[in-house]
């Protein structure tokens, strides 16, 4: 089964934010990711979607993102997103 990671962000630094998006694809994509949605035009249906901007990446399996999420490869890449950004994520296993 799939794993998906989902994560709603609001951009604090669009010029630095701009190093991240750089370089997370590649690491994505070495573990077998694609993108599915990168921000977009929404409708909020229920609730509150609290932040403007929702990545949602497929990864061939659940244990794949996770696998991509704790890597070597991501490790240092991920303090830039947190240094310019706030986010809820999640990873869930598809069906």
């Amino acid at each position: 089964m799939s794993g998906y990671v989902i994560a709603n962000i609001d951009v604090k630094n669009p010029e630095a934010y701009k190093e991240y998006v750089g370089k997370v694809v590649p690491t994505v994509q070495k573990f077998g990711g694609e993108y599915l949605v990168r921000a977009g035009e929404y409708t909020v249906i229920d609730g509150e979607w609290k932040y403007p901007r929702t990545v949602v990446i497929k990864f061939p399996t659940y244990e794949k993102a996770l696998e991509w999420h704790d890597s070597e490869e991501y490790k240092p890449v991920k303090p830039i997103r947190l240094a310019n950004s706030v986010a809820n994520g999640i990873i869930i296993r598809g069906v």
